[in-house]
């Protein structure tokens, strides 16, 4: 393996300081990110020629489709670590495997318009008006400062959100004098504030005092002897200089789609292989993104040209699948997106020469006798579309080039799915049922990345390095992350709502009485403590409690009666 003289080059101006580096193939996809403790030694043992003896097959592949890379200098090992993760997160890289799931660092947070304020752990950042801090890389450490906090600050480390007598006599918080029991009147409610305050100063890094007494502390146990104590006390000096020390907070990496060396040449090799008459100028990319059965979401990308045109992205929510069926989902999405863009071409008038066929049918392209296709029950479209669709199947069949259509009123050239047979021939069943069989539509399985095409019962195997294939990969990896984003979107959305676990009056069957009554929480944010009290299960003096635990998460900034807009994927826009 020969080091390319760029890599060379570009090895030599890494300084020896940590940070994350992401490696780059030659299309400038981003397809491994690492942390490093010194750049340049990590980066050079890439390049160093005992790779070509690597045992890994993984790594040896790595190592092979390097073609670039960039670096991030931070300030330290831990920064290194966040960073990592949150790049993974977002990039998704290929040859990564930790940190790909939606599991996030620990964060603490502590909401002062409580009435006895309470520092808990999470791992979303929500808009409740609550203060954050982190999140931190060790989850162990952080949980030992937070030991350390509550007894030097004397914080409760009760659950509930009012405590009361009642909880003092179970407390053991309160009895070991760990807490200054503000449930029974020992201190009033601004006193206890205070002490809440001492520990957000010291969370935020105020804390030399208490670390010189830590350390006085270690070496008196260990001149003492107590060997275990002094460890015990260094552990605990260690984890809580790693807490408090300041670090970098990483805005978003702007997401760039990586396109084609030579897209013209890609798409001829398409057109070639598919046996299509011209290079396809519009290509469509349907996927579905599920968990389990639940949040069911679909994805339309086009690509114009061979390059991405955002401005043609869908989103949508499956609506009349039950189950987890990926068959009758993609059946919904081609469904849904083709009515609703024939119903655009009608309403901005945009017709074709030619006459329809005198028999009044819909041309289509006749499914052939070997492949089966599963059709479903649609909604018979109107008589004008109907009519479009004819003028359009007999200008096809008749080499007539469409004439430009402005905004989104236009028909792909191709249609790309993700998934094999099953999921081309239910797309193929819409597409039948609409009229629009005519569209060539291919099939792209992601294990052997196999290539399926209507009418054939083997797939097309394309080589890795086919340009027709690397297209196809492109919008299929394109509508993969569209998908997966907004599926992370509605359960960040599902999770925000999970607000009201926090409140302890509130069990599974009142919290279900609740939102069947208002259908959300936003709306819940908006009713009053004679509104909650007209739901079964709640009286004055719970809704009283409720509305007030609701006031202290409102968003900061955010009048009550207009709920919070979820943020959207750049460059796409939900469908009907």
């Amino acid at each position: 393996m020969t080091v390319p003289d760029h890599l060379k080059e570009k090895l030599r101006t890494v300084p020896h300081r940590p940070g994350v580096y992401l490696m780059k193939d030659r299309l400038g996809t981003v397809i491994y990110v690492g942390k490093a403790r010194d750049l340049r030694k990590r980066l050079s043992q890439y390049f160093h020629p005992s790779r070509r003896m690597a045992w890994d097959p993984k790594l040896t592949a790595l190592v092979e489709s390097i073609h670039d890379f960039d670096v991030h200098v931070v300030r330290s090992e831990p920064e290194a670590l966040l960073l990592e993760g949150k790049l993974i997160k977002e990039l998704k890289p290929r040859y990564n495997v930790s940190f790909r799931d939606d599991k996030r660092f620990l964060m603490v947070k502590v909401n002062l318009n409580d009435p006895i304020p309470r520092f808990t752990f999470t791992r979303i950042r929500a808009p409740d008006g609550s203060l954050y801090f982190g999140p931190f890389p060790s989850s162990r450490a952080l949980r030992q400062v937070m030991d350390l906090t509550r007894r030097r600050f004397h914080l409760r480390g009760c659950t509930p959100l009012m405590p009361t007598e009642a909880d003092y006599r179970h407390c053991l918080y309160a009895h070991l004098k760990h807490c200054t029991a503000p449930c029974i009147g020992n201190v009033t409610p601004e006193q206890y504030r205070q002490q809440v305050l001492a520990a957000c100063e010291f969370l935020q890094g105020r804390c030399r005092e208490t670390e010189a007494q830590l350390e006085t502390a270690m070496r008196e146990a260990a001149a003492r002897r107590e060997y275990e104590r002094a460890a015990h006390l260094r552990d605990l000096l260690f984890a809580l200089r790693e807490t408090t020390r300041k670090q970098e907070r990483f805005e978003r990496v702007p997401y760039s789609l990586p396109v084609a060396v030579d897209p013209e040449r890609d798409l001829a090799a398409l057109a070639e292989v598919l046996k299509l008459p011209a290079p396809p100028e519009c290509i469509d990319g349907f996927d579905i993104s599920n968990i389990s059965s639940s949040l069911k979401v679909a994805s339309v990308v086009r690509f114009r040209r061979g390059r991405p045109d955002r401005a043609h992205y869908r989103r949508l929510q499956i609506k009349t699948v039950e189950g987890q069926d990926d068959f009758a989902c993609m059946a919904e999405a081609v469904r849904r997106r083709y009515r609703r863009l024939l119903q655009e071409l009608q309403a901005a008038g945009h017709s074709l020469a030619g006459e329809a066929p005198p028999d009044g049918s819909a041309a289509r392209c006749p499914a052939p006798a070997d492949d089966k296709v599963t059709t479903r029950d649609v909604e018979p479209i109107p008589a004008e579309l109907q009519q479009l669709v004819q003028q359009t199947s007999r200008a096809v069949r008749q080499g007539i080039t469409p004439p430009p259509r402005p905004g989104p009123a236009k028909l792909p050239d191709l249609i790309l799915i993700d998934g094999g047979k099953g999921q081309l021939n239910a797309a193929r069943a819409e597409l039948e049922q609409l009229g629009l069989g005519h569209i060539p539509v291919i099939g792209l399985a992601k294990e052997f990345e196999e290539v399926y095409l209507p009418g054939q019962s083997e797939p097309l195997r394309l080589g890795l390095d086919h340009p027709a294939l690397k297209l196809l990969q492109r919008i299929r990896d394109e509508s993969h992350r569209v998908a997966n984003a907004y599926n992370a979107q509605l359960r960040l959305r599902k999770i925000s709502e999970s607000v009201l676990d926090e409140f302890p009056g509130i069990g599974p069957t009142r919290k279900a009485a609740l939102l069947r009554h208002f259908g959300s929480v936003q709306r819940l944010r908006q009713a009053s403590a004679e509104q909650i009290a007209e739901v079964p299960g709640f009286g004055p003096r719970l809704a009283a409690e409720l509305r007030k635990f609701l006031d202290a998460r409102s968003p900061a900034g955010r009048s009550d009666d207009r709920p919070p807009d979820p943020a959207a994927d750049p460059g796409t826009s939900p469908d009907s």
